[in-house]
């Protein structure tokens, strides 16, 4: 059985972070542990009131495409982003975000609960309390990628 150890080395010599991950090999332990450092580390822009924010991709709950305008959903506020669905989804590719629906991407980290429905589709409760519905179409890789 191979153990998970943890060490922080703190020091005023250091002016940057730098983790490093010692392993056999990068298995289902480790790839979680990858995307989050990863979603942590990098941020996309978005507009709110013609002002321009950087948003931690950690800080995202989901994004939601309506009438060609993506906007970009955290805990409490709601921003805009100039990209288009299906290029968000290919930078997020690599991290915790999968597509549910056409117009609907979600951070997986973010979701507490899932409940299955009649008609096929998931119910994924939020840590905000939101409710977002996984289409029909999207339930196969939902389940795997989020169900095991």
């Amino acid at each position: 059985m191979i153990t998970i150890r943890l060490k922080v080395n703190e020091s005023d010599d250091f002016t940057d972070i730098e983790i490093i991950i010692n392993c056999p090999e990068a298995d289902e332990r480790v790839s979680p542990l990858i995307q989050q450092l990863n979603q942590m580390m990098h941020s996309i822009h978005g507009k709110k009131n013609s002002v321009t924010y950087p948003l931690v991709f950690d800080q995202l709950l989901y994004m939601e495409s309506v009438n060609d305008t993506v906007f970009l959903y955290t805990d409490d506020e709601v921003f805009e982003s100039d990209k288009k669905l299906y290029e968000l989804e290919e930078q997020l590719k690599d991290m915790r975000f999968m597509r549910i629906s056409k117009n609907f991407i979600v951070n997986i980290a973010k979701i507490e609960s899932v409940k299955a429905l009649i008609n096929g589709r998931f119910e994924a409760h939020l840590t905000n309390g939101e409710k977002v519905i996984v289409n029909r179409h999207y339930v196969k890789s939902f389940r795997k990628y989020f169900l095991g």
